[in-house]
């Protein structure tokens, strides 16, 4: 990967710095995950958010989603504040919700 960075010599040989070649304000870094749409293949859950992000969640991570029928996951509603995929169980064969936060935040089940 070639940059456009130009190193600058120091006094000190064991001390190296760089130019940036773009100030922060170039750089996005996305504040909050709101879903856009969703989609699946045979292996995941493609979860794209507004910014641009694509999250890929693996439906064996999901065993409700993992062993449904493929029709049966696209009757999916996204909640009213964009953060989370519900199946209702009145409409499909699939009773459970995806909350993106969840799987964005790193955390374990047990916490």
């Amino acid at each position: 990967m070639s940059t456009k960075a130009k190193q600058v010599e120091t006094a000190e040989e064991t001390t190296r710095w760089y130019d940036i070649p773009y100030p922060a304000s170039a750089y996005m870094f996305p504040r909050d995950a709101i879903l856009h749409r969703v989609r699946f293949d045979d292996k995941y859950a493609h979860l794209e958010l507004t910014d641009g992000r694509i999250l890929s969640v693996p439906l064996s991570w999901i065993p409700t989603l993992h062993n449904a029928e493929p029709a049966e996951r696209e009757k999916y509603e996204i909640s009213q504040d964009r953060k989370m995929i519900v199946w209702d169980p009145d409409k499909c064969a699939i009773n459970d919700e995806i909350r993106i936060d969840d799987y964005l935040a790193g955390k374990t089940a047990l916490e």
